[in-house]
């Protein structure tokens, strides 16, 4: 089964991640695959980023996001360079 991802904001503005099976065990392992030596990843178009998007909407109003990433944050690194984020 081909991974299929589609990450787009609803006419409500809310953001919504539409995926299959296999595009949930190829998003997990590359979440699983964060941490301190490897802190962000690339979600795109196939070929160009880590985990490829798709860019079909889902409903007519849906707007698709071509392209996102995702960046590991620890809390001590947090702490130290934006603790304007921190809870307390």
């Amino acid at each position: 089964m081909t991974p299929r991802i589609t990450v787009s904001t609803s006419a409500e503005g809310e953001l919504e991640i539409w995926l299959n099976e296999a595009g949930r065990d190829l998003l997990v392992r590359a979440l699983l695959g964060l941490g301190e030596g490897r802190d962000h990843l690339h979600l795109g178009p196939d070929g160009e980023a880590e985990v490829p998007l798709r860019d079909r909407a889902y409903r007519p109003d849906d707007r698709p996001l071509p392209r996102a990433k995702l960046l590991f944050r620890p809390d001590r690194w947090d702490r130290e360079h934006f603790p304007h984020v921190l809870d307390g």
